[in-house]
């Protein structure tokens, strides 16, 4: 029984030493991505799209202030900072590779990323929405509200919340939010404005941006965004047959491509 006992043994430790390389690389992914979902979502969203990433990268979704249940709890720049947050955690795990992307509001904000912060490896942008220029100037909303929401700062009423119309592929709800926020978010010249926050990134870094030709946004996106942003030669734009919803699950194979292509 002792010589089964130590033939047993040594087997199982055979067998252990032979795994150990893919346990290893299960344990040494050198890449993470970081996801955000789209406005008035949660990550539940994204969650799909960020699975079908975990071959090639550890994964994490997060709840963003413009999630359904947060309902704009904190100003855009509070935001940067828990993307900044979640960033840190990966470097100090000694993740060599942090990619930072989401779907509509998640893609502006991980363009706002690159613009404040920078201090990451890559960009996923799938189907980038919330363009305040648009709510305001072709939809006439919160024209009013702007002014007011500038005048309540300055008086030192920012922390005071006002009504605000908020417009999400073609439907608008009413929103009360504090002015300060408003302003963080829905001024033109703002985070908001991925035109700028393209044109501004701290460095050039490799962007992967992917729009839906039944996207409402599919005719802009490439001129108005993705030519904006510093050159870099892992920047890529694709066209997905899809739609604003939709193009993070046409985009699986595109983004898993693209990812080992970084590595």
């Amino acid at each position: 029984m002792k010589n089964i006992g130590v033939v047993f043994g040594s087997l199982c430790l055979i067998f252990t030493l032979s795994l150990w390389p893919l346990m290893g690389n299960a344990q040494a992914k050198e890449c993470a991505v970081l996801l955000m979902h789209g406005k008035w979502g949660t990550p539940q969203f994204i969650s799909f799209y960020g699975r079908r990433l975990v071959p090639i990268c550890e994964v994490e979704t997060v709840e963003m202030p413009w999630s359904r249940n947060r309902n704009y709890d904190a100003t855009y720049s509070t935001a940067i900072e828990e993307i900044a947050e979640k960033v840190s955690k990966f470097r100090q795990k000694g993740t060599r590779l942090v990619i930072v992307g989401g779907q509509s509001f998640g893609a502006n904000a991980a363009l706002a990323y690159a613009s404040t912060k920078g201090d990451i490896d890559g960009i996923i942008a799938l189907a980038p929405g919330h363009v305040p220029s648009i709510m305001f100037h072709r939809f006439n909303l919160n024209t009013d509200t702007m002014p007011l929401a500038k005048q309540m700062i300055a008086d030192g009423k920012g922390a005071e919340k006002i009504s605000v119309r908020d417009f999400n592929q073609g439907e608008t709800r009413t929103i009360r939010m504090s002015a300060e926020v408003f302003l963080s978010y829905f001024d033109p010249e703002g985070l908001g404005n991925m035109t700028l926050t393209a044109g501004s990134y701290k460095k050039p870094i490799p962007t992967l941006m992917v729009i839906g030709t039944r996207d409402p946004l599919f005719q802009t996106t490439k001129v108005n965004i993705f030519d904006k942003i510093l050159p870099h030669p892992k920047n890529e734009y694709r066209i997905v047959e899809a739609g604003h919803l939709d193009t993070p699950e046409a985009a699986v194979n595109i983004s898993l491509e693209w990812l080992k292509g970084l590595q």
